[in-house]
């Protein structure tokens, strides 16, 4: 498996963390990720983030947090570089699918926050990690945890550092589905080369209304909603969904602008 992005049928594969350092949080990727994020091209319909080792992502490094000499600047240095990556997944026009097998703490539970779709197995867990060394949550996890789970649950799972099995990550919403562990990268793969044929301007704009909607109103979204699926509904891509619906034959995405 390579570490570098690369995109493979139309999907750009992220990896997060490697077997090294027990599969913390990797900067060198994380920056590459971003860059990549920053400049995806027509040919790329789909996103999957993964980890290579046996976690998805152990968290952040945690003995290079200790050598540091002068930690809040070191910490705010990989906090400005993951937040990055994070607002670069956030603003990204395709689906983002996360591959999640074994361990998911620290940030790397950020990151399963911040996909869109992600793909759990019986032994994936997550873990918030950050009381265990008294330190408090980065990548996102404050804004998205609450919002997948409810405020509440959010306050719980964090203050108390619970650890969420892959049953109860499904059920909180934390994760989209699960298979079996080996199946994982496998599934969420599928997933992710799924979207590369699929309406991609309808993802598109999907997931501008799903952005904006914890902030709206209902009427807002609502006037959103008309807006959108009206400009939908004179672009190509609009255009061949109900024309092939019409014609009772399968879309062909791949041949509208």
């Amino acid at each position: 498996m390579s570490s570098e992005p690369v995109v493979i049928d139309g999907v750009l594969h992220l990896t997060i963390a490697t077997a090294a350092a027990g599969t913390s949080l990797d900067f060198d990727l994380i920056d590459a990720g971003t860059a990549a994020l920053g400049s995806l091209d027509a040919e790329i319909g789909a996103v999957l983030v993964t980890g290579a080792g046996a976690n998805f992502c152990a968290g952040g490094n945690v003995r290079h947090f200790a050598d540091a000499e002068d930690r809040g600047a070191f910490l705010h240095d990989l906090a400005t570089r993951l937040h990055d990556f994070v607002r670069a997944l956030a603003d990204a026009p395709v689906p983002v699918v996360a591959a999640v097998h074994g361990w998911a703490a620290g940030a790397g539970m950020s990151l399963v926050c911040a996909a869109d779709i992600a793909i759990g197995g019986p032994s994936t867990k997550l873990r918030p990690a950050y009381p265990g060394i008294g330190l408090t949550p980065d990548g996102g996890m404050s804004w998205t945890l609450p919002r997948i789970v409810g405020v509440s649950r959010a306050r719980e799972i964090l203050l108390t550092d619970a650890v969420i099995g892959a049953e109860q990550a499904q059920q909180l919403g934390l994760l989209s589905r699960l298979v079996a562990d080996d199946e994982v990268r496998t599934e969420a793969l599928r997933v992710a080369t799924g979207f590369t044929t699929g309406p991609r301007a309808a993802y598109t704009a999907m997931k501008k209304l799903l952005a904006q909607s914890p902030s709206a109103t209902l009427d807002q979204q609502l006037d959103a909603e008309r807006d959108s699926i009206a400009a939908a509904a004179n672009t190509s891509t609009g255009r061949e969904g109900v024309d092939a619906f019409v014609a009772k034959r399968k879309p062909d995405y791949r041949k509208v602008d």
